[in-house]
């Protein structure tokens, strides 16, 4: 029988014993519907998973026994750094999803010049708790046991001026594709932009920061569709699926 994973924010011991949050106790008693002395893989996205078992599962508290862990790592060999242009509403939420379970090990959303989502400081905070939760759940589905950093949400000129390595901008209009690259210590940096692509000002900012616009075949892509299938292309060449 399949047994459930689950993640959780706190540190995690052979031998412990930890008391589910409220949401995290919810969805054990109502969606998962486990019960008493039943099985529970949990993680903390920092390696590894845990096996336990629930000790209590009532209306007030859901404990859990930490009883082994288990060294599984399936975490790509490309280190995949995404810049993400931020986009409306499901979009944005399922690329980030998507990125997740394709091995991206950091995410940052970017604001644009076509970006039509306006942010001050408290909605931020909201967003990027709302993505951090989807990269959770999308961890806890694929079987990762690391946890993708989210950062910062910053303006795209900033982000690109701190970037080393390869640097790749997806470019419906680029002349150079991906298989003519090749990147050094198994580490590559993406940008991909929201609805509208970018400015032409942006374009020119990447390219000024070291970044290489490159095509996605011959057709112009949906941002979330172009991100789907940078990081599929990536991973082929020089991640998971070589």
């Amino acid at each position: 029988m399949r047994v459930s994973r689950l993640y959780v924010a706190e540190p995690l011991n052979v031998g412990g014993r930890i008391e589910l949050d409220d949401d995290a106790a919810h969805y054990v008693r109502s969606v998962l519907r486990l019960k008493q002395d039943q099985n529970i893989v949990l993680f903390n996205g920092h390696g590894g998973e845990y096996l336990g078992s629930f000790s209590e599962v009532s209306r007030k508290t859901v404990r859990v026994e930490i009883e082994q862990f288990i060294e599984r790592n399936v975490e790509s060999p490309l280190a995949i750094n995404l810049g993400l242009g931020i986009s409306r509403g499901d979009r944005m939420d399922w690329a980030v999803q998507k990125a997740v379970e394709l091995g991206v090990t950091r995410l940052t959303p970017l604001v644009t010049e076509r970006c039509v989502i306006k942010f001050n400081d408290d909605k931020k905070q909201q967003r990027l708790q709302h993505w951090q939760h989807i990269v959770q759940h999308a961890a806890e589905q694929s079987g990762r046991t690391y946890c993708p950093v989210i950062g910062e949400i910053t303006h795209l000129s900033d982000w690109v001026s701190e970037q080393q390595g390869l640097s790749l901008f997806l470019d419906p209009y680029a002349e150079q594709s991906l298989a003519d690259l090749n990147p050094e210590n198994l580490s590559v940096t993406l940008l991909s932009g929201p609805e509208g692509g970018f400015s032409e000002q942006e374009r020119q900012i990447a390219k000024a920061a070291g970044f290489i616009p490159v095509r996605m075949g011959a057709r112009i892509l949906r941002t979330e569709t172009a991100v789907l299938s940078a990081l599929t292309a990536v991973q082929t060449l020089w991640g998971d699926f070589r």
